[in-house]
């Protein structure tokens, strides 16, 4: 049974969204327009060095970055999400972030159009992050529903809950729902937004059109599990060391609690922590426990792709050897 009847909210959300008004964003470009010659994709799970790698050869190869961080997009949310520090932005150019407010919604439509512009603009830009559906939007150029974010809608279906929701996808889109994690709201809320303004499920309306440029993907993974395992924790350490309960505060005071990034991986460790419900140490042990699980769902997302290059994150060459294969791929543009 439809747990939602489309009231009159959702049908004017409808209109709107078939007249074509869309969700936009602004953000610098550089005046320049090329064909892109080529685009190096870095990716892998979290806290495999995936932007530390990307700095030094964006350097040598005189690019930009553009992130495909579905959280670094937001503004204010910096140290949880490991956003490049200001030093590291000083240093090469990076695209893709703090790009809107935290209040606001960012569709993989509206990603993906801002990093086509950029990848038009640049002759051979890197795009560099863990989100796999955004990688996926560019180097498989998926035909994505230009759907605006309806927030009436949303309201009335966050309102019954994730488990709810997740069982009412399953029954409208059963190929959807597989392809999401059934604890994974954002993705759960866009799919039934989709449903309930064109009628027709979300799995139904995407197609590929694959862009005409070459693509290296480069793929970044610890060899060793229990490399990973101490990553994770040091880099857990120098959040907090860095001031993350600071900014989770401020932003719980400021947006409210209840506002959903504060919901995502680490965020909601510390909110529990600041709320009394934990210790610190709690909160650490839990967002080191979370984010291991999370960064093996990265991996099994991207060993789905067999076009990407793996090469060993742990390995102390791992710069020269990612650099030669790099170098590879440039020469055969010529």
């Amino acid at each position: 049974m439809n747990p939602l009847h489309k009231g009159k909210g959702a049908e004017e959300s409808g209109r709107q969204a078939r007249q074509g008004q869309s969700f936009q964003k602004t953000l610098p470009c550089p005046p320049n327009s090329f064909t892109p010659s080529g685009l190096i994709v870095i990716c892998g799970a979290t806290a495999t060095g995936k932007s530390g790698l990307a700095l030094e050869l964006t350097q040598r190869l005189g690019s930009v970055i553009l992130s495909a961080d579905s959280r670094q997009v937001y503004r204010e949310f910096d140290i949880g999400t490991a956003k490049p520090s200001v030093a590291e932005q000083q240093l090469v150019p990076h695209y893709l972030i703090d790009i809107c407010d935290p209040t606001e919604t960012l569709t993989l439509a509206d990603y993906q159009q801002q990093a086509q512009v950029l990848i038009n603009r640049f002759s051979l830009p890197l795009l560099v992050g863990g989100t796999g559906l955004y990688i996926r939007s560019i180097v498989q150029g998926l035909k994505i529903p230009r759907v605006a974010p309806q927030s009436e809608l949303r309201s009335q279906l966050s309102s019954l809950g994730q488990t709810q929701l997740y069982a009412f996808l399953q029954q409208v889109d059963s190929v959807a729902a597989q392809k999401i994690h059934a604890n994974d709201e954002v993705r759960t809320l866009r799919a039934l937004e989709v449903f309930y303004v064109t009628g027709y499920p979300i799995s139904k309306q995407q197609g590929e059109n694959p862009p005409r440029y070459p693509i290296l993907q480069i793929g970044l993974e610890c060899s060793d599990s229990n490399t990973l395992i101490r990553r994770i924790e040091q880099r857990t350490e120098q959040m907090i060391a860095s001031g993350w309960e600071a900014e989770v505060k401020a932003l719980c005071q400021k947006y409210g609690i209840d506002l959903p990034l504060l919901d995502t991986l680490g965020y909601r460790e510390m909110k529990q922590y600041l709320a009394g419900d934990t210790s610190l140490t709690e909160a650490k042990e839990l967002t080191v426990l979370h984010t291991r699980q999370f960064a093996k769902r990265q991996r099994t997302w991207f060993r789905a792709y067999p076009e990407i290059e793996w090469f060993d994150a742990d390995n102390p060459e791992l710069l020269e050897k990612v650099w030669q294969r790099v170098q590879e791929f440039v020469n055969n543009l010529k």
